[in-house]
């Protein structure tokens, strides 16, 4: 009885998709969104802990390029690897680029155990990391992904050489006015074209106005259920052991943080750590402003190599 309790638990931690038709329409959507930035030069999957991670790899034809210390990009919730879409050329031009499908979330990953408990989430990201061959990376995380990034800087950063925040979880906990902008932006998807451009601009959320953005978002939802908790943000004393490097890269009106109080803390808290915000932007600053972000953030790694 106690093992059947054990496993019911585990399983309802796990997401998992809702219909095959539904997975099938959404990996479609995923590979128009691909098809949108640059061409992936192979695919693979890493066996891990905690079930099967699916990778993109972009890499330059360059030599000199290919050899320089790769990026590894974690996505955030509900979407997968194809929202790095505006990023993967202008990287992968500088050095080799990993985009991972997060185990949990909908893409090609499949998860069979829960990665939600931070000492979990930053094995299994080690174990892919290492499954993968990379022993120096530098980490690039937006949203979710930013606190499953700042999460591996605090418990598991040997294999870091820098790691990038865009918008990132983990810093503040989750408020109400982040979840009523997410309904909103929603029901936004739903309204006449004409009218999404003034409400993309209005809701700072680009979803409206790239279709195969929203086509992506919207089977997503449709297609495949999230079992997890929201994680809890780190402690002042927790980001005060953190000596890996760090970029913090913020949207000016942002509802998942407060831009400015962060700009602030992390530094204070975080030797040599860099804030930015960027103006006229929410929570994508690297879809709103990409090709401002992904200079910024090749220069913040040139500096570092």
């Amino acid at each position: 009885m106690a093992v059947s309790k054990t496993m019911t638990r585990t399983q309802a931690d796990v997401g998992r998709y809702v219909n095959d038709n539904l997975r099938d329409r959404y990996f479609a959507a995923c590979d128009a969104l691909y098809a949108l930035g640059a061409p992936a030069v192979a695919e693979t999957d890493v066996e891990t802990s905690f079930g099967t991670t699916h990778v993109y790899r972009y890499g330059p034809t360059d030599p000199a390029a290919a050899s320089r210390t790769p990026i590894v990009l974690v996505h955030g919730a509900g979407s997968c690897a194809a929202m790095w879409y505006p990023n993967t050329a202008a990287l992968s031009a500088d050095r080799p680029v990993y985009a991972l499908d997060t185990p949990g979330d909908p893409g090609r990953s499949v998860q069979r155990a829960p990665i939600h408990q931070p000492e979990r989430a930053a094995q299994w990201l080690d174990e892919a990391l290492a499954e993968l061959g990379l022993d120096r990376v530098h980490l690039v995380g937006s949203s979710y992904g930013g606190w499953l990034t700042l999460n591996m800087v605090h418990r598991r950063p040997d294999r870091l050489a820098s790691a990038t925040l865009l918008d990132p979880g983990g810093l503040e906990k989750v408020g109400l006015r982040f979840f009523t902008w997410i309904f909103i932006s929603f029901f936004a998807m739903f309204a006449p074209k004409a009218l999404r451009p003034r409400l993309a601009a209005w809701l700072e959320q680009p979803v409206l106005i790239v279709p195969e953005l929203r086509d992506l978002v919207r089977l997503s939802v449709r297609a495949y259920r999230i079992r997890r908790p929201s994680p809890l943000p780190l402690s002042d004393d927790e980001l005060s052991t953190i000596r890996t490097p760090l970029y913090l890269v913020l949207g000016k009106r942002s509802l998942l943080v407060h831009p400015k109080r962060q700009a602030e803390r992390v530094p204070r808290l975080i030797p040599g750590a860099r804030a930015e915000i960027i103006a006229q932007t929410g929570h994508g600053p690297q879809i709103d402003h990409a090709d401002e972000v992904n200079r910024r953030m090749l220069d913040f790694m040139n500096t570092v190599d």
